[in-house]
């Protein structure tokens, strides 16, 4: 897939924590590791009934026609494990995509949350112990959100509205909401011009 000029890298110190983490260690190659709080999770009232925001994401302004990329080891397997890049807009308005552990196996999707969540999996069990990348792009009244394990082709994972005038911001997040303990590998965040078409 041909995608616009190749992102830039952020440096994490251009992001602001959400919510403060349990622990953030630099690591060699500069990478960072994060352990969110224990039942840490990002949700908001569909089927499950409850109001949850207190997932840690490192965030950094997302203007329109931009994108931004995180990338992160896919070495946790506990139920509801989970990584990727947060959207946020506010408390009501935010988009979550990356891989989820859910019903025993790794699931790449997305959350959009416009007032209420929904959720969309597709299982990626060949991605375990493999380094995956999450693209979000902002274009016009959308967001596109693609996903890939290093090496691999571009998977389009969700298109998604967006207000153009919204302001937002977008990074790293994390979250385990059934346990404590889980530490993830970020190894790169870099941002860049958003796509420059949906379809190749």
């Amino acid at each position: 897939m041909d995608l616009a000029a190749a992102p830039h890298p952020v440096d994490w110190a251009e992001g602001s924590w959400s919510r403060p983490p349990v622990r953030v260690e630099a690591i060699p190659h500069g990478g960072l590791l994060v352990e969110p709080a224990a039942g840490s999770d990002l949700w908001r009232h569909t089927s499950y009934g409850f109001v949850h925001d207190d997932a840690p994401a490192l965030l950094a302004p997302f203007p329109a026609g931009s994108a931004v990329e995180v990338d992160f080891h896919l070495d946790y397997t506990e139920q509801f494990d989970q990584a990727g890049v947060l959207v946020r807009v506010d408390d009501a308005h935010w988009v979550k995509a990356g891989v989820e552990v859910s019903d025993g196996q790794p699931q790449v999707g997305a959350v959009v949350t416009r007032g209420h969540s929904d959720w969309s999996v597709a299982p990626v069990p060949e991605w375990v112990g493999r380094e995956v990348t999450v693209r979000v792009s902002r274009s016009g009244d959308a967001l596109t959100v693609r996903a890939r394990v290093a090496g691999g082709p571009w998977r389009l994972v969700r298109l998604a509205p967006l207000d153009p005038t919204a302001t937002a911001t977008a990074g790293p997040y994390c979250c385990s909401p059934s346990r404590g303990g889980l530490t993830v590998r970020f190894t790169g965040w870099r941002r860049g011009p958003a796509d420059a078409a949906l379809h190749p």
